[in-house]
């Protein structure tokens, strides 16, 4: 991996999705209809309540039991106990079809752009939008860039844009990105 992640806007946090691919895609996963840093703790709030974060321990965990761990305040996300069973559905999707390694999803069997942006439209909780920001996220940040990585982002691949969690490597462009949203927030209601 390259350099670490500054999405949570928390060290400890940042530390966990930058060290575990599955950390960063459940980041990924919670980050809508909540503010995208607190998203990208749940992961963390997760492992600190489970003495760890794994996968497996996630997928195979009691449905209700990991429900209360998640919506326990700080919940992990405003809809705690939904994005929890989407949690453990993504974990044992993750399992099962890229045995439990998320960078499977990149690296077997030599993907071009296109084709990560489909695996990752697969997964449980990934639409299109969802799934071209997180390969333009794996592009901008991580060094994971198959060939025609940026065409298949969209205008998420864009270099030195300021529209998604792709292009938060600090405070100030985590700025910039919600001033981005705002302003495409208020031309749509215009329009």
């Amino acid at each position: 991996m390259s350099r670490t992640l500054c999405l949570a806007q928390d060290p400890e946090a940042d530390e966990l999705l930058s060290t575990d691919h599955f950390a960063t895609l459940l980041g990924m996963l919670l980050d809508q209809q909540y503010p995208m840093e607190q998203a990208f703790r749940g992961p963390k709030k997760l492992a600190d309540r489970m003495g760890g974060f794994d996968i497996h321990r996630i997928a195979e965990a009691d449905p209700q039991a990991f429900e209360e761990l998640a919506a326990t305040p700080p919940a992990i996300h405003r809809y705690g106990r939904s994005m929890a069973r989407r949690a453990q559905a993504l974990a044992a999707y993750v399992l099962e079809h890229y045995d439990g390694k998320v960078e499977n999803l990149w690296s077997v069997g030599d993907p071009d752009g296109k084709e990560v942006l489909r695996r990752l439209r697969a997964l449980p909780g990934f639409g299109e939008q969802k799934a071209k920001i997180f390969l333009a996220l794996l592009g901008k940040q991580r060094g994971v860039r198959p060939a025609g990585w940026r065409a298949a982002a969209g205008s998420y691949g864009d270099d030195g844009s300021r529209r998604s969690v792709a292009d938060v490597v600090d405070a100030e462009t985590l700025s910039q990105v919600r001033e981005f949203k705002k302003q495409a927030k208020a031309a749509a209601k215009a329009g």
